[in-house]
């Protein structure tokens, strides 16, 4: 399984209760682009609608932009596949306060784009200074 791109920023940003792994509906200059790991998860974001999961804001560019279509839009919105027992499950989820659905991860696993989802809870101020502080300790606890 190879790893395309990784957004660092939610796992930092969210403490990560529950993970996903869901196919994601791509046009066929996408899949190019996305192989050639030519995709952004950085400020995305996943929502159920309709008893459908949907991939918002992830920026994938065209393959090869002078023959791309001219109506492409790279952050258009992307339907993800995942089994209708953890759409249900997720919407559920969701309803709780302060729970949102992100993108961690796309790869590539037997030709086929794969999204790790993951459900997070917003981290405070406070929190993130203590992950950050952790970090340091064990960084420093190797070297030595």
């Amino acid at each position: 399984m190879k790893a395309l791109s990784e957004n660092r920023r939610a796992r930092f940003d969210y403490e990560i209760l529950e993970s996903f792994e869901a196919g994601i509906e791509l046009q066929g200059h996408e899949v190019k682009s996305v192989k050639n790991g030519r995709i952004s998860l950085a400020g995305s974001y996943a929502i159920i609608r309709d008893h459908e999961a949907w991939l918002l804001n992830a920026d994938i560019p065209a393959y090869q932009p002078k023959n791309a279509p001219p109506e492409y839009d790279p952050k258009r919105t992307r339907r993800l596949l995942l089994h209708q027992a953890e759409i249900k499950s997720l919407e559920g989820r969701l309803h709780e306060k302060g729970l949102t659905l992100l993108p961690l991860e796309a790869r590539l696993e037997r030709g086929f784009v794969k999204i790790k989802l993951g459900l997070g809870k917003s981290r405070k101020q406070h929190d993130k200074r203590e992950v950050l502080k952790k970090r340091t300790m064990e960084r420093e606890m190797r070297r030595q």
